[in-house]
C-alpha cells in the first residue's frame, strides 16, 4: 500500500465519520446517517473527478472507498456514544480528513498536469465539497461559509504542496508536510477561535 493510497483510506474514514456523526447529531434513522456518511467521505473526490473527467470516478473504480465509507458510517450509528469523551469530536475528524483530502485532491490535479490555480483549486474541492454537502443535508450553515478558519487552511495546504511538487523534495514528504500544516492550521483555529477578518458595515 503507498503512502498516498493510505492517506487517502484515512481522509475517507474520517470524514465518514464526520458525516455519520452529523446523521446522528440530528436524528438521522440509520439509512440517513449512511448515505451523510459515504456522500461526506466521497463527495468532495468524486466532484473533482467529474471537473477532470476521469471515469467513472474513484469510489466506483475502487469501491474499498465505499466500503469503508460505510462501515465506519455503521461503526458509528451504533458507537456513537463512545465519541462524547472527546470535546467536539465531529470537528477533530474534519480536521484530519481536510488535511488528507487537500493532499489527494492537488496531487492528483498535479498528475492531470493541471496549472497552479487548477491543483489548488481541485485540492480545496476534494477537502471541502464532501463537508458542505454533509452540512446542507444535515440543515446546518457549511463551516466553509462561517468566519472560521476552514477553506483557508485547505488553501494554505493546496499551494505549499504545489509550490513543493516543484522541488527536489521527495513526493511522500511533500504530502506529509502539506497535509500536517492543514490539520495544524485547522486545530490550532478551533483551540484559539481563529477567525478570518469580516468587512466592517457601518450600523
Amino acid at each position: 500500500m503507498s503512502f498516498l493510497y493510505a492517506l487517502d483510506l484515512i481522509g475517507t474514514a474520517a470524514f465518514a465519520a464526520s458525516g455519520a456523526l452529523a446523521g446522528v447529531r440530528r436524528n438521522m434513522d440509520l439509512l440517513g446517517v449512511l448515505v451523510l456518511g459515504t456522500v461526506t467521505a466521497t463527495g468532495g473526490g468524486t466532484l473533482r473527478d467529474i471537473l477532470l473527467g476521469d471515469f467513472p470516478p474513484f469510489c466506483f473504480k475502487n469501491e474499498t472507498y465505499l466500503y469503508i465509507s460505510l462501515g465506519i458510517s455503521l461503526l458509528v450509528f451504533f458507537q456513537h456514544h463512545r465519541f462524547d469523551a472527546f470535546k467536539n469530536p465531529l470537528l477533530y475528524f474534519d480536521a484530519v480528513g481536510l488535511g488528507t483530502f487537500v493532499v489527494i485532491g492537488t496531487g492528483k490535479a498535479l498528475d492531470f498536469n493541471m496549472g497552479f490555480i487548477g491543483a489548488v483549486t481541485m485540492g480545496i474541492m476534494t477537502a471541502t465539497a464532501g463537508g458542505v454537502t454533509r452540512d446542507v443535508l444535515s440543515n446546518r450553515i457549511p463551516l466553509i461559509l462561517r468566519k472560521e478558519v476552514y477553506a483557508s487552511a485547505c488553501l494554505a495546504g493546496a499551494v505549499l504542496m504545489t509550490v513543493l511538487h516543484k522541488t527536489a523534495l521527495h513526493p511522500s514528504l511533500t504530502a506529509s508536510l502539506a497535509a500536517l500544516t492543514v490539520i495544524l492550521l485547522r486545530l490550532l483555529a478551533i483551540r484559539h477561535n481563529w477567525s478570518l477578518p469580516k468587512a466592517k458595515v457601518p450600523n
